[in-house]
């Protein structure tokens, strides 16, 4: 709820103040560089559970049964053996269930879920489940959703009935409705006691989930997707772009068309941490491109999606030719994949198969795709070498589409120096750059420029602008806190600090994109991460809510704004603050963001040059005392945004910006 306060208290409540007064100066009439729709956006990854077990509403663990230990996620008792010429090719596994041939003898196939399931009484969901009756008539199959917990009378919160006929193979639906909500339920399906019945893609879906499709998102983790107001949308990943090998590979074909007939895919973090295993974590493609794509547009983002350049992780084969990567003779099929991915998304239906695929999957106009990312975090001459025939033929044949290439997985280093330059050379329209670092780097101190160089918020005051030169697209990054890897409050003020430079150097910082986005609390291997979530429940953390901040209050075109004739970017004699301003001509306002990262109150004179008299302001504040605290399942709401609405006086107003604080001013011209 909005309070009404005057400015006058808001500098009261702000604490006491320091020696020195700073003068931002914020030229309201100088409307400097367009910010691009893309500024903002949202970076997904299938790690951490954000796929399968997370945004896809999928509750079925290895539904097809073609999971390498076929029978993973899956109890069985009674009579039930694994068959292999079932109706999918890609996905030829089914399970038969027999009579157990005694009465009290049940034949039975039970599902976990990932880590359960999690269902809400009262609420629909829909199973699904191909079947026969082999030897032909008419069987019936109960299905149970069960709490295996209970210490109750009867496990079951919901169960439905299916009948089955004759011997092909049909799709049944029935709809469970639980009588209860439980976090860590299970799937049950019974064979009839006297007829063998054949099973196959076994499925539960809540009914309601996101613009209610039906193989949807789950609603609240897509709700706050919606709700940061993306520009962009950049999936599937990441390093699952490029395989452990070429064959695990993400194969975007293999994502598209029937989702009974999708191929499992081997995803490349199930083992990648020691300390965080999770040996069953496979990509069921359920969430594939058409998902990503619809997605896309239902949260208003463009599409970014990425696609192999023929290299496999560099991480776990090295940047040297091997058959771990394709030779640059070799490629074609992999640029035919790129050039078919535009057609699926632009094409016309009447011309080209895979654009016929989008309109018979339910999407007869285009997506309207602008841009593709070749490659992901690859480095060395291979990755140049084997990127510039993609970008010759997407060039000749798509003139239009951006390019976006890669500068490697670090922010710096030899690696870096050397891509960017190869970028320019190749004609790459952006370049995408990684950084996961520590409070230092994101602050810019001079400890960390010594080490590491160019950083924090004065990063790109320094590139190249210009025609022919790439822009940037910060595609990963996350302050990783030093000895406090998670979602605090100060990692999450540290990114508010540094974006300042990312909105002030608009004219050549194109996208940025937070990562990863999603984590499953039982499920991580990595963080910080921008939502979590469990079966049931989600919060967003303070980064999410920075990212936000800078998403929705982006306007359109950069202000300059400067103390004493420099950026404001936290520099040794600004006393720990950064600062940006834009024009948002939609709204007609200015909107001045400050962050103060230091552990005093800094009194600052607001100097709006071109304004006068007295204007309708609100105050936007994100601050907590507590700078490890961070927000959680069971408190998700202890640190959001505060809105005040205040008047401002222009062209000079005195305010102060407390502690460890990030103030957003919203000024109606």
């Amino acid at each position: 709820m909005k309070k009404i306060i005057s400015l006058c208290a808001a500098l009261a409540m702000a604490g006491g103040m320091t020696a020195q007064t700073h003068t931002l100066d914020v030229n309201t009439t100088k409307v400097g560089a367009p910010i691009a729709s893309t500024m903002y956006g949202i970076f997904f990854e299938d790690i951490n559970y954000a796929a399968d077990g997370g945004l896809y509403a999928e509750l079925v663990k290895n539904r097809s049964f073609e999971f390498p230990n076929h029978f993973a996620g899956w109890d069985i008792s009674g009579q039930v053996t694994l068959k292999d010429d079932g109706p999918f090719k890609k996905n030829p596994h089914y399970v038969r269930l027999a009579p157990s041939g005694h009465r009290d003898k049940y034949t039975m196939i039970e599902n976990h879920g990932f880590f359960g399931m999690g269902v809400k009484g009262g609420q629909e969901y829909r199973f699904s489940v191909w079947a026969r009756v082999p030897d032909g008539g008419t069987a019936k199959l109960w299905v149970d959703i069960v709490d295996n917990a209970t210490m109750g009378d009867d496990q079951k919160i919901g169960n439905v009935g299916v009948e089955v006929k004759g011997k092909e193979w049909k799709k049944y639906t029935a709809i469970v409705k639980p009588n209860r909500t439980f976090a860590k339920a299970h799937l049950r399906v019974w064979g009839d006691a006297k007829v063998t019945t054949d099973v196959e893609h076994v499925s539960l879906f809540p009914v309601d989930t996101y613009k209610g499709h039906e193989n949807g998102m789950r609603k609240d983790l897509a709700e706050s997707l919606e709700q940061l107001h993306p520009g962009v949308f950049r999936f599937p990943g990441g390093c699952i772009v490029e395989g452990t090998d070429l064959a695990t590979r993400y194969q975007w074909k293999n994502s598209v068309g029937p989702v009974e007939d999708r191929p499992l895919n081997e995803n490349r973090w199930h083992y990648t941490f020691t300390h965080r295993y999770f040996p069953d974590y496979y990509q069921s493609y359920g969430l594939g491109f058409f998902e990503y794509f619809l997605l896309s547009e239902e949260i208003g983002a463009e599409p970014l999606p990425v696609v192999s350049v023929g290299l496999s992780c560099e991480f776990q084969n090295g940047a040297e030719r091997s058959d771990a990567h394709v030779p640059v003779d070799q490629l074609q099929p992999y640029i035919d994949d790129v050039l078919d991915l535009i057609e699926f998304a632009n094409g016309d239906p009447d011309k080209n198969m895979w654009a016929k695929l989008r309109a018979d999957m339910g999407h007869p106009a285009p997506f309207n795709l602008k841009y593709v990312g070749i490659g992901n975090e690859q480095w060395g001459a291979i990755y140049p070498e084997n990127l510039k025939p993609f970008v010759e033929q997407v060039r000749k044949k798509y003139p239009n589409i951006k390019i976006v290439g890669t500068s490697g997985p670090n922010s710096e280093g030899k690696d870096f120096e050397y891509l960017w330059p190869e970028m320019r050379k190749i004609g790459a329209d952006l370049v995408d750059e990684h950084y996961y670092r520590n409070e230092a780097w994101f602050l810019g101190t001079p400890d960390a420029k010594k080490r590491w160089g160019n950083c924090g918020a004065n990063r790109y005051d320094s590139y190249k602008r210009g025609k022919g030169e790439p822009k940037v697209f910060a595609g990963e990054y996350a302050c990783h806190g030093d000895g406090k890897k998670w979602n605090h409050f100060n990692a999450a003020l540290m990114e508010a600090a540094f974006m300042t430079g990312l909105e002030r150097n608009a004219d050549i910082v194109e996208m940025a994109t937070y990562a990863p986005l999603f984590a499953h609390v039982e499920g991580w291997q990595w963080r910080p991460d921008a939502i979590w979530f469990d079966n049931l429940r989600k919060f967003n953390s303070c980064a999410y809510y920075v990212q936000q901040l800078y998403s929705v209050n982006k306007g359109t075109n950069v202000l300059p704004l400067t103390m004493q004739g420099k950026p404001v970017a936290g520099n040794p004699d600004q006393d720990g603050l950064f600062a940006s301003a834009v024009l948002d001509k939609n709204t007609n306002e200015v909107i001045v963001k400050v962050v103060n990262t230091g552990d005093k109150p800094q009194p600052i004179t607001l100097n709006l040059k071109g304004m006068k008299g007295n204007h309708t302001a609100q105050l936007i504040t994100f601050h907590s005392d507590d700078l490890t605290a961070e927000n959680t399942l069971e408190e998700p709401e202890k640190i959001v945004p505060k809105t005040s609405e205040l008047t401002v006086t222009a062209p000079l107003q005195d305010i102060t910006v407390p502690a460890r604080t990030f103030y957003i001013y919203k000024i109606k011209k």
